[in-house]
C-alpha cells in the first residue's frame, strides 16, 4: 500500500507542478519578461559561487511539458512495474531523472547546466541497465560512453568561458569574437551527442533496453531533447557562423533513421528511430535559423511520442513481453482503447491535419520551402517526411490490420490507471499543436506558396502510405524484396553500420594490439627474459654453490689457504 501511495503521490505532485509552471509561462509570455534568480553560496575575494535559475516562457513551458509527461509516466509505471521487486528504486531513479532535466532547463549558467547534464547521463545509465542482463549492460555502456563525449565538451566549454569572466552565457550571446567559434563547436558537439545525431546515433536504439515507461520519458521530453534545448538557448550565438555542415548532418540523421525504421521489426526500436528522425527535423530547422519553430516541434513531439511509447508498452505487456511486430496482429479487437490512442499518436507523428504534429511539421516544411535552400536539402527533407508516414503505416498494418498472429495474448484487460495516463496524452496530442502555436507566434503565420509546393507534403504523405503498405507485405521466401536486396537491407537496418563503428570499430584495433602485446611480451620472450631469466640465473647459481658447499671439503680448504695467503701478502 505504501508503494502505491508513493507512485500516485509523486504523479499528483508532478502534475500540479507542471500546471503551475505552465501558468507561470503564460504570465511571462504575456508580460514579456525574464526573471533571473541568483543564489550566492560563497563569495571569496573576487570569486562567486552562485546557483542561478532563469524563469522565462521558454523554460517554464518546457518544464511544464516535462512535468506533465513524467506525471503520466509515473502513474503508468505504477501498474507496469507492479510485479517488480525494486519498484521503489525505479521510482527514485525516475524522480532523479526528472530533477536533472529540471536543473538543465532552468540554468543560464554552464556550471549548473553540467549538474543536470551529467545527472541525465548517469541516471539514464542506471535505468538502461535496470533489467540486469548482458544486453542491458552493453547498451548501458554504449549510452553512457557516448554521452560522456558531450559531458567532456560541456566541461571544455566551461573552461573556455573563463575567458569571459562569468559562466552565465545569457550575457554573451550577442558578442562576436574570433575565438567564439571554439565555444560554438563544443556546444554543438555536446548537443549532437545528447540528441544522437550522426555520428553518435547508435546509442539511442540501444537505450531501448530500459523499461518502457523510461523509454517514454527519455525519448519524448527529457534526455534526447536536452541537446536540442541547449542549442535553442545558444541559437543567437550559433547564427553568427555558417551552420551548413551541421544542417547536412542533421538532415542525414533524419533520412537515415527514417530508412532504418522501414526495415526494422522490433516495435520499440521503430519508435526509437522515429524519435531520432524527429530530432533530426528539429536540428535541421534550428540550423536553418528558426529556433522558436524547433522549440514548437519539440513540445508537440513530446506529447505524441510519450503516448506512442505508453501504448507500445501496454501492447508488449499483453503480448507476453514480445516486441517483434511480426507476431502481432488483430490487436484492435483485443485492445480497442490502446490501439485507438496508438493510431491517434501515429497520425499526429505523420502530420495528419489538425492534430498537434501537423501544426509544427507543416509550418517547418513550408518555411523550409520559403528559405530558398538548395534542391538537395529540399528533396531529402520531403523524402524523410514520406518515410515517416511509411514506417507509421507499416506499424499500424502489422499491429492492427493483419489477422491475429502466432502469439497468444496473456491478458485482454486494459488497466484503468494506464488508460487515464493515456487519456491526458491523447488530449494533448490533439490540442497542444494549435494551443502552443496561438501562444508562441503573436501574429498568424501566413505563407503564400505555389500550388505544387503547397501540396508537396500531401503528395509525400500519400506516397509514404503506399510505400509503407508495400513494405508491410512480407513473405519469407526467396522472392521477397528483403531477401533479394539483402546486403542493402542489412546496411539500412543497421543504421548505416553505425553501431559497429561505435563499438567494434573503435575497440577492435586497441584490443588486438593489446592482445599482441600480451602474447609477445607478457607470455612470450618478455616474460622469459625479464621475469624468469633473472630468477633462473639466481636459482642455478645458488644450486651450483650449494652443490660445492655440501659435497666438497676441498673447496673449504682451498678457500681457507687462499684467504691466509692473501692475508700474508698484505
Amino acid at each position: 500500500m505504501n508503494i502505491i501511495s508513493f507512485y500516485k503521490l509523486s504523479s499528483f505532485f508532478l502534475f500540479i507542478f507542471g500546471f503551475l509552471m505552465v501558468l507561470m509561462g503564460l504570465f511571462f509570455l504575456h508580460e514579456d519578461m525574464i526573471y533571473l534568480l541568483d543564489w550566492e553560496f560563497i563569495s571569496l575575494n573576487s570569486m562567486l559561487l552562485t546557483l542561478t535559475l532563469v524563469f522565462d516562457w521558454i523554460s517554464m513551458f518546457f518544464c511544464g511539458c516535462v512535468f506533465f509527461i513524467s506525471s503520466m509516466v509515473v502513474l503508468y509505471s505504477h501498474v507496469y512495474m507492479i510485479d517488480d521487486i525494486n519498484k521503489i528504486r525505479f521510482l527514485y531513479l525516475v524522480l532523479m531523472f526528472i530533477f536533472s532535466m529540471f536543473m538543465m532547463i532552468m540554468s543560464p549558467n554552464l556550471i549548473s547546466i553540467l549538474i543536470g547534464w551529467d545527472g541525465l547521463g548517469l541516471v539514464s545509465y542506471c535505468l538502461v541497465i535496470y533489467f540486469q542482463n548482458y544486453k542491458s549492460y552493453s547498451a548501458g555502456m554504449l549510452t553512457i560512453l557516448t554521452n560522456r563525449i558531450g559531458d567532456v565538451a560541456i566541461l571544455l566549454s566551461i573552461a573556455w568561458m573563463m575567458n569571459y569572466g562569468s559562466w552565465h552565457f545569457f550575457y554573451y550571446l550577442s558578442i562576436f569574437e574570433n575565438w567564439m567559434i571554439y565555444l560554438i563547436m563544443l556546444i554543438v558537439l555536446a548537443g549532437f551527442t545528447k540528441s544522437a545525431q550522426i555520428p553518435f546515433s547508435s546509442w539511442l536504439p540501444a537505450a531501448m533496453a530500459a523499461p518502457t515507461p523510461v523509454s517514454a520519458l527519455v525519448h519524448s521530453s527529457t534526455l534526447v531533447t536536452a541537446g536540442v534545448y541547449l542549442l535553442i538557448r545558444f541559437s543567437d550565438m550559433l547564427y553568427m557562423f555558417n551552420c551548413n555542415f551541421f544542417l547536412i548532418l542533421s538532415l542525414m540523421t533524419m533520412f537515415m533513421s527514417g530508412l532504418g525504421a522501414n526495415f526494422e521489426f522490433d516495435l520499440k526500436k521503430i519508435i526509437a528511430l522515429s524519435t531520432l528522425s524527429q530530432l533530426g527535423l528539429m536540428m535541421t530547422i534550428l540550423f536553418m535559423g528558426y529556433p522558436h519553430l524547433a522549440y514548437f516541434h519539440l513540445l508537440t513531439h513530446a506529447f505524441f511520442k510519450a503516448l506512442l511509447f505508453l501504448c507500445a508498452g501496454l501492447i508488449i505487456h499483453v503480448m507476453n513481453n514480445t516486441q517483434d511486430i511480426r507476431f502481432m496482429g488483430g490487436l484492435s479487437n483485443q485492445l480497442p482503447f490502446t490501439i485507438t490512442c496508438f493510431f491517434i499518436s501515429n497520425l499526429s507523428l505523420c502530420g495528419f491535419p489538425y492534430l498537434s504534429g501537423f501544426y509544427s511539421k507543416d509550418l517547418i516544411l513550408e518555411l523550409m520551402s520559403f528559405n530558398g535552400s538548395d534542391f538537395f536539402i529540399y528533396f531529402i527533407m520531403y523524402i524523410s517526411v514520406g518515410l515517416t508516414v511509411s514506417y507509421s503505416m507499416r506499424l499500424v498494418y502489422y499491429s492492427m490490420v493483419v489477422y491475429p498472429n502466432t502469439y497468444s495474448y496473456q491478458s485482454y484487460s486494459e488497466d484503468k490507471l494506464m488508460n487515464i495516463s493515456m487519456c491526458f496524452l491523447v488530449l494533448m496530442s490533439i490540442m497542444s499543436g494549435s494551443l502552443i502555436s496561438w501562444l508562441i507566434f503573436s501574429t498568424p503565420v501566413f505563407l503564400v506558396l505555389p500550388f505544387f509546393m503547397k501540396i508537396m507534403s500531401l503528395i509525400m504523405i500519400f506516397m509514404g502510405v503506399f510505400i509503407g503498405y508495400e513494405l508491410s507485405i512480407f513473405y519469407v521466401n526467396i522472392f521477397s524484396g528483403f531477401m533479394k536486396m539483402y546486403n542493402l537491407s542489412s546496411f539500412l537496418i543497421s543504421m548505416w553500420f553505425m553501431p559497429s563503428f561505435s563499438t567494434y570499430f573503435l575497440s577492435k584495433g586497441f584490443l588486438s594490439y593489446s592482445c599482441n602485446l600480451n602474447s609477445n611480451l607478457e607470455l612470450g620472450w618478455g616474460e622469459f627474459i625479464f621475469s624468469k631469466l633473472s630468477f633462473f640465473y639466481v636459482v642455478v647459481l645458488s644450486k651450483f654453490m650449494q652443490f660445492f658447499y655440501y659435497n666438497n671439503l676441498k673447496i673449504y680448504m682451498f678457500s681457507f689457504f687462499l684467504f691466509i695467503f692473501m692475508f700474508l701478502i698484505y
